[in-house]
This record gives structure tokens, sequence and C-alpha cells, in this order.
């Protein structure tokens, strides 16, 4: 596919043309990243510092106490980093009689992000940890400058985690959330960043900083030890896939949510969405359907593969199956289906690439904003929630256990055409992740939109049942079409633009050189050199 650039949409930027790209949600994160291109640093470099600097910059996000997956091409071959924690050992579906709470100190697991960064660096990283952090170091010590969209974030999740232990010490002060044009500075996370940077990780996991983390913990009732987070680890791993056409996506294996894209691609493959063009009433209601039938099955059968005992996604990928699932969509009318019987068998995403070839889709979370809302103030850190993303259905894959990760919402994507890197990419904002990573491939793969005007496009989001939700620059004669195929159609206000995701996305372009977008949703930019 030739380059095209074709702006239908509102933004109307143009992608960013550069030998060395990065694309994220905050600009000062982006420049971070491209500081350490300038360094002589690689597209690995320049991710680990990227995704620190977004730690002290889009806190409302993702943080040090976040969890982190990773996809990356080395320039010989494709591999992936499950950096997810685990659940402390004591955890047991008695300790949670009322089911998994959202917040507070009974929702955190060990935190990933850090042993990715460092997993990341010794095995593909060409400058030091002390280099490729100094620009996080530096805006947590001197303080950065509030953007606008994280600013209205910040408030708007400050009020209701204002009484979870920390979170005030570290995240209002003087007693509110800081406005968008006001400097914040985080001493204490400066202090832990420069414990990582000169123990390779290890003080975070083992230390001063690991011991201090969970005697605050301990000390508002967790259950989390030192044992626990000196087991963690990060995991290498394949990748799995779903051809459409001549390109393969590819995602991290369970316990995330990837396996949905896959499985919505593998069903529309055997629909008639060829026949029709991006921003027609018949793409969108088939890939609705699709991606509805997909999490159906994500629902039911996925989480920590160790604990996939009964369906792996082996069975969910197998191509009878998601032709037998394809067959159930009516292009006449949206039905609510369960899930199908296989046989046995708060995010930031950044993106970056280099001149030699080398590209990057990484992703941080919290999970919901500011995670937990527990936050040690001595370390600057608030702790995600990823506990919530258990249940506790006895016999169930996903049902709470000690020592097991939960199932995850944040996925990076990764696309290859004919066993070459075609685009790094991804987007934040929980369950509409597998969703948005379907919309984007189909944008730029199927119907040939730059990765800029992809992700300007106008989205839906699958909700529950017939629920969809979709934005107002979706077009009016679409929105009553749903409507009288059957969707139960609910269309935002344009105030709620944070929850249709945040895209970043990084396209190789035929020539040579890449070609980057950033999502119009967040503060993000896009740049290169």
């Amino acid at each position: 596919m030739q380059f095209r650039h074709d702006p239908v949409y509102t933004s109307r930027r143009s992608p960013v043309l550069a030998d060395n790209v990065v694309a994220t949600s905050q600009p000062l994160a982006t420049q971070a990243g491209l500081s350490i291109l300038r360094q002589g640093g690689n597209a690995v470099d320049a991710a680990i510092a990227t995704a620190a600097v977004l730690t002290i910059v889009e806190p409302t996000g993702n943080g040090l106490g976040s969890d982190a997956f990773c996809i990356l091409w080395d320039g010989e071959a494709l591999h992936g980093l499950n950096a997810s924690g685990r659940a402390p050992a004591a955890w047991t579906p008695e300790r949670f009689p009322d089911g998994m709470p959202e917040i507070g100190v009974d929702t955190v697991t060990v935190p990933g992000a850090v042993s990715a960064w460092v997993a990341l660096a010794e095995r593909f990283g060409t400058l030091d940890l002390a280099t490729v952090l100094a620009p996080a170091i530096h805006y947590a010590e001197e303080g950065f400058i509030v953007s606008p969209v994280i600013g209205t974030l910040w408030a708007k999740y400050a009020e209701p985690l204002s009484g979870q232990p920390g979170f005030a010490e570290t995240f209002m002060p003087g007693g509110r959330a800081p406005c968008p044009g006001e400097r914040f500075r985080n001493p204490g996370a400066a202090r832990t960043l420069r414990a990582i940077a000169e123990t390779a990780g290890r003080a975070f996991y083992e230390g001063e900083i690991a011991e201090e983390l969970v005697a605050f913990l301990q000390a508002n009732g967790s259950a989390m030890t030192l044992e626990d987070l000196a087991s963690h680890r990060a995991d290498w791993c394949s990748t799995i896939s779903q051809r459409f056409g001549d390109v393969e996506l590819h995602e991290i294996p369970p316990n995330g949510q990837g396996i949905a894209a896959l499985m919505a691609l593998g069903i529309l493959e055997h629909t008639a969405i060829r026949e029709h063009g991006p921003d027609d009433l018949a793409a969108v209601h088939l890939q609705i359907e699709a991606i509805k039938l997909a999490y159906r099955d994500l629902h039911a059968y996925v989480a920590d593969r160790d604990h996939m005992t009964e369906v792996d996604e082996t069975a969910l990928l197998d191509p009878d199956y998601l032709k037998s699932r394809s067959a159930l969509i009516d292009p006449a009318r949206a039905i609510d289906h369960g899930p199908g019987a296989p046989k046995r068998g708060g995010t930031v995403l950044l993106a970056t690439a280099d001149a030699s070839g080398m590209m990057v889709s990484f992703i941080q979370s919290n999970y919901d904003g500011f995670g937990s809302g527990v936050a040690v103030p001595s370390l600057g850190l608030a702790l995600q929630n990823r506990g919530l993303g258990f249940n506790t259905i006895p016999g169930h894959p996903n049902c709470v256990g000690g020592g097991k990760r939960p199932f995850h919402t944040i996925i990076p994507g990764f696309a290859m055409k004919q066993g070459a890197p075609l685009m790094a990419f991804g987007m934040m904002g929980g369950p509409i992740q597998a969703q948005g990573h379907v919309q984007l491939l189909l944008r730029t793969e199927l119907w040939g939109q730059d990765v800029q005007t992809a992700a300007d496009a106008p989205r839906w989001r699958m909700m529950s049942g017939l629920e969809v939700a979709c934005e107002p620059g979706l077009s009016p004669e679409i929105v009553e079409g749903l409507r009288a195929l059957g969707h139960r159609v609910t269309v935002h206000s344009s105030a709620d633009f944070f929850s249709f995701g945040g895209a970043q996305l990084v396209h190789r372009l035929p020539g040579g050189g890449h070609a980057a977008g950033s999502d119009p949703r967040k503060d993000g930019q896009a740049a290169g050199f």
C-alpha cells in the first residue's frame, strides 16, 4: 500500500513523517523520547524514557505503581513482554465476600511497570538507565506544567480518591488537584526513579523502596508482602496473531484482552466487510457484531494463561470456530448472543521507531485513572487497582487467587505484513482497547487511511447487550441506521471524549522511514527527525 493522506475528519492534522519517531499522549514525554534517540539511543531506550516521563506528567493514567506490556520488532524478530503483576499470595475468594472492590489497598497487585523497563533495557537497550531515566527525574524534581486534558481528568479523579491513604498528600497540593497551566512537582518520585536507575530496578522489588512500599501498604490493611514483590518477574513471551488479508495483527497472549481483537478480525474475514467503506453503516454494524461475539467469549474464558485449563487461545482462535461464530451475524439486525462453546484446546500507550527499523508498542496503566487511589507520599507513586480485574465466581478461570495474574484490559498492538514489521500501535481506554485495535487496523490496512486520519476518525464502543456508545462525530445517518438495526445507541457528549480511547500509531512507509499519528482526544504529540 502506498502512503495516502486524505484528512476527512475534524482534526485535519497531518501525520509526522521521519526516520525516527515517537508518539505519545503528552508532548513532554514525546520530546524526552526524541532526546534519547538524538543521544544515540534506540527505539527501546526511547520507549523506556518516554514511559518513565509519562509516569510523572500523566499520573491520571499511569505511574510507578502501574503494570505494563510490550511488543517490539528488534530488526529481526517480534518479541512480546508481559510485565503484569500477580495477586498477593494471601488473596483468596473468601477475602472478598462482597466481590472485588474498585479502589483501596485490596485492589493493589504487584506493580510490574518497573520490571518491564528493566527487562527491556537489559535485553535491547543501548544506554544506561541513569541516562534513560534522567528526563523523568528532571520533571519529577523540577516540576512540569500540567496539560489541559490531564488537568481535567486530575480534577475528575481527585475528589473521590482524596480519602485514600496518601493520595491527597501526594497528588493534591494545597488540598486540590493542580489546574491546567499550574506546575506540579513530585520529589518522592524523583527519589524512587534514582533508586531504580542506581540498582537496575532491584530497589523497587527487594531493597529500600520495596520495604517502604510494603510497610505503607500493610499499615493500611494490605496483604502484600516483601516476598510478593521479590518473587515478581516480567515474562518474555511469543505473540498470538490473526491474519486479515495479507496483514497479521499480533497481540500478547492472555491474561490480556488482545485476543478479542484477533477473534473479531477472524470473524470479520467471513463477512462482507470488504464490500463497504470505512464510514458505511454496514461496515460499522459488522464490526460491532463481531466485537460483541468476541467479547462474550473473552469474559467467559480469558484469564491468567496458567489457569485457562478448559479453553485456551488455540481453541478461541480456531479458524473453524471463528467461521461458525461469523455465521451468527445478521447483516440486517443486531443480536445479543452469549458466549460460544469452543473446543478444549487510566492507561498510556506509546509507540516509537528508529532509523534502524526497530519498532516498539508499549503500554502501561494504573487501570482506572489513578488506580487504587492509594499513594505512598515518600515514594511519590500511586498504585494500580488491577485486582479489580479478578472475579469471585467459583470455578471461573479468572477467579481471584494468590500469585495469580488478573484479567487485563491493557494491550499493545503490532501489525506485520509478509514477515516484515508494518505498524506499532494501540489505544488506551479500558474496554475500548481491543475494539479500537480493530477499528484502527481496518482503517489503515483495509481502507488505506494514514495513521493520523485513522486516529482522528469518530469511534463507537460496544457496551453490553445491544448497547453501543458513539462519539458525536459519527454521522447522524449512521447513528439512526444503527438504531433501525436494533442497536441501542447513546451518543456521548463532546465532554466525554476520554471514554473513547487515545491512540498512538507508528507505520512503516514503503520507501523507508515512518509515519506517526497521535490521538486528538489527548494532549499528545507525534514527532520525529
